[in-house]
């Protein structure tokens, strides 16, 4: 069904990495909630980790909008169905602006997302180390994609009144309206660690008082009202929300009947890593999605008929985790039954003999160590084999992001077939109902995993 979607929208984006964007999406999120607004969190990208930050924020879950993960024809209707219900929706884009997937154009930037949101952009300007030259940088950013609006500049790390009034001077020469002033604030900090934020989930009590911070800044430096004209002026959006249960019509795989199976979803500090729209597509499913965390609990949900791993930081936590022995025999147990267990990237860590010398749960005859390295991008892959989530030759475009080696890296009968960029290789493993592997799968992409997942798994009062 085909709908107009009247929603005022602001996509926040910056000239480079390390500008301020989270900082100033973030507190935007919060300063607008704050005023009794609904806002709707998204992040242009694959990351994890900020949206997090996103529905701390605004008490609604994080939202990723990533072109090359689903295809450009997902992101009006993925935007549409987070958003349904708000009064705002703020987009924090990723990298620079017309950063996307490399060496493919515009595909996956923050510019293509905004464009297809139509959209104003909000420039964040990192202003130190400079004065009149911020006006020959915003012009350049501006006039570069005419189709492109930039509604004005939020300037960050000001470093006094003499040089804010330097800075506002050079844009109101170049006719560019400024939206806000923030000065550096320690207290809006948000540490870091080898693949970029901490997640919320292990710091929560310090990650809420980060994002008062940053609203508090934002609403100190930020001329709201200004920032809520230019959302206001964004054009009505036509086309239909994305829905779980219509994007598994076409699946094949009709919901199972009787008793709901039950899900498990691993949760807590270690495994924070996780996409809204796949418990939505699970539930759609007929499944019952039970969250549970393998820091703390000793065992799995009742009754669990499938398992679902996802990624986080399993090597921070990999003593806990092996402690908690009476789990992962439990995890062993369900794998070798013949239960589907889809694991990504932390799961698959997880599931192997061991991670830097703990035991974990020994599904898969390998071992892990934390590397140095780390190995990140977007990837095109093609199944091996049929599995538990696709049968052989399903084609998926996927993301890889970590600093751990797996050896081996592919079992007898490999997850995906990693056909670019790079030489063609196979990675990952399929063993009975498991299917693990390296990659992040969006699948809002390919809903029929959820499908066939739901399909397979146990039933309440079924034999495991």
């Amino acid at each position: 069904m085909v709908s107009t979607l009247r929603i005022p929208r602001l996509v926040v984006a910056a000239p480079s990495s390390g500008s301020g964007k989270t900082t100033v999406a973030t507190g935007l999120m919060a300063a607008f909630t704050g005023r009794g607004l609904t806002v709707s969190p998204h992040k242009a990208g694959p990351d994890y980790i900020d949206p997090g930050y996103h529905a701390l924020a605004t008490g609604r879950p994080g939202r990723n909008l990533d072109a090359y993960l689903c295809g450009t024809e997902l992101l009006g209707p993925l935007f549409a169905h987070g958003a349904a219900g708000a009064d705002l929706a703020v987009v924090e884009g990723v990298m620079g602006l017309y950063d996307g997937a490399a060496g493919q154009g515009e595909l996956a930037s923050t510019a293509q997302l905004a464009k297809a949101l139509r959209a104003p952009v909000v420039l964040v300007v990192d202003g130190s180390s400079q004065s009149r030259s911020v006006a020959a940088l915003v012009h350049g950013f501006a006039s570069w994609d005419p189709e492109l609006r930039i509604g004005g500049v939020i300037l960050n790390k000001v470093g006094s009144d003499r040089h804010e009034e330097l800075l506002r001077e050079a844009l109101d020469e170049a006719g560019v309206d400024v939206l806000g002033v923030l000065r550096r604030t320690p207290q809006a900090a948000t540490p870091s660690r080898h693949l970029g934020l901490v997640p919320v989930a292990e710091r929560e009590p310090d990650a809420v008082a980060a994002v008062a911070a940053m609203a508090e800044q934002v609403r100190a430096g930020c001329d709201l009202d200004a920032l809520w004209a230019l959302a206001r002026s964004a054009p009505p959006l036509t086309g239909a929300p994305w829905d779980p249960a219509g994007a598994l019509a076409g699946s094949g795989t009709p919901p199972p009947s009787g008793p709901r199976p039950v899900v498990a979803v691993a949760g807590g500090a270690a495994f924070t890593f996780s996409y809204a729209e796949h418990a939505e597509l699970l539930t759609a499913a007929g499944a019952e999605v039970v969250p549970f965390d393998p820091l703390r609990d000793e065992h799995l949900p009742e009754s669990t008929g499938a398992l679902v791993i996802g990624g986080g930081f399993p090597e921070v936590y990999a003593p806990e985790l092996s402690a908690n022995a009476a789990l992962r025999t439990e995890v062993a147990a369900l794998a070798a039954a013949g239960a589907p267990v889809a694991a990504e990237c932390a799961g698959l860590l997880y599931l192997a003999r061991e991670l830097d010398g703990a035991p974990m749960c020994g599904v898969l005859d390998a071992s892990a160590r934390m590397t140095e390295r780390l190995t990140l991008g977007y990837r095109d892959a093609v199944a091996v084999g049929d599995s538990v989530l696709a049968p052989a030759g399903t084609r998926v475009s996927g993301h890889e992001f970590h600093r751990t080696r797996l050896e081996p890296g592919a079992g007898t009968a490999p997850a995906w077939g990693v056909v670019r960029p790079g030489p063609p290789r196979t990675e990952g493993f399929v063993q009975g109902g498991v299917h693990a592997s390296y990659l992040h799968v969006h699948w809002a992409a390919l809903p029929t995993a959820a499908a066939r997942l739901v399909a397979r798994a146990v039933r309440p009062g079924a034999p495991v």
